[in-house]
């Protein structure tokens, strides 16, 4: 009996090896070439050269001398790298009656930014913890309100609000422009951060209130903490806005409060003298540097914090 037995289970083993042998387990596996990868990734591949192509421009321009930009060949790398144009953007180029290139509106756009973005994702993170856990009378209609704000075109306030600054004593001021980007960025940041409070368990909330927690305590030792990725997506978008504003800034600020912008385009749209090409390249480039920076730092937490302040509204 005992060869029986190892008999069966030799023949048994005998055919589980040929069962294996006869075809791979599992699904098949995809071919590399195949239509749907060319059509997704030659699609990606034409997407991303439209869009870097310009940029790709830009940085070789930069780099390059007038005698070598007259040439007229602009997709050619540069023969022989200058930085010339880039510290005439910075420091040199004429900027209407000023010739301090773009540094005075560089650290005119920081004084702008910096308290701006503080300001206006405070004072929204606070309404929107409000009206997604402290719902009080009139609270729905308030929340209306403010997303109707956010729809309102900008020019249609442009000269009430001139009014208004120029009765209040700052018009033309820094000050002034602070306080127009931090209004203007109450509405949508107060959407993300109601629909992100909104998604965090309504029982670590009311535990707290159970412990003993007020309104104040809940919000800096329970909210906040737990909410990094929305408030990294409120940075990002304020930063960007505001630093990238032209309208806000030709309006409402005189000539020697002008942000970064302002005095880029007056250099690009300076009618005297040789057009610099090179000069206005560089000049673009580093305007945009400070929101691409933010941007690249924290894209993982942008995308995380987008998607979460999306789950519920």
């Amino acid at each position: 009996m005992a060869n029986v037995a190892s008999i069966n289970t030799t023949a048994a083993a005998f055919d589980a090896v040929a069962d294996r042998v006869e075809g791979p387990a599992g699904p098949r596996p995809r071919r590399v070439l195949s239509r749907r990868n060319i059509l997704l990734y030659g699609t990606l591949i034409l997407v991303s050269a439209y869009y870097l192509l310009p940029l790709y421009v830009m940085i070789v321009t930069s780099l390059k001398g007038m005698p070598e930009i007259r040439i007229g060949n602009v997709f050619a790398p540069p023969l022989e790298i200058t930085f010339e144009p880039w510290v005439k953007a910075w420091a040199t180029a004429c900027t209407g009656l000023n010739c301090d290139g773009l540094s005075r509106g560089f650290w005119n756009s920081v004084r702008i930014t910096v308290p701006s973005v503080l300001l206006s994702i405070l004072i929204a993170s606070v309404n929107g913890y409000a009206l997604a856990n402290w719902r009080f009378r009139g609270s729905e209609m308030f929340f209306t309100i403010l997303i109707v704000g956010a729809f309102i075109p900008y020019q249609v306030m442009i000269y009430p609000i001139v009014i208004l600054l120029r009765e209040m004593g700052i018009y033309g001021t820094l000050t002034g422009l602070v306080i127009v980007h931090t209004i203007f960025g109450m509405p949508i940041l107060t959407l993300l951060f109601r629909n992100y409070f909104t998604s965090v368990p309504e029982e670590l909330f009311k535990a707290a209130r159970v412990d003993g927690a007020g309104f104040w305590g809940i919000y800096f030792k329970i909210m906040m903490p737990m909410s990094l990725p929305i408030f990294v997506v409120a940075i990002i978008i304020q930063v960007t806005g505001i630093w990238n504003d032209f309208l806000f800034g030709v309006v409402y600020t005189r000539p020697e409060s002008y942000p970064m912008t302002v005095q880029l385009n007056n250099i690009v749209n300076s009618v005297q003298g040789v057009k610099e090409y090179n000069v206005n390249m560089a000049a673009t480039l580093l305007t945009g540097l400070v929101p691409l920076i933010v941007y690249f730092l924290s894209g993982k937490l942008f995308v995380r914090g987008i998607a979460a302040g999306a789950v519920k509204g």
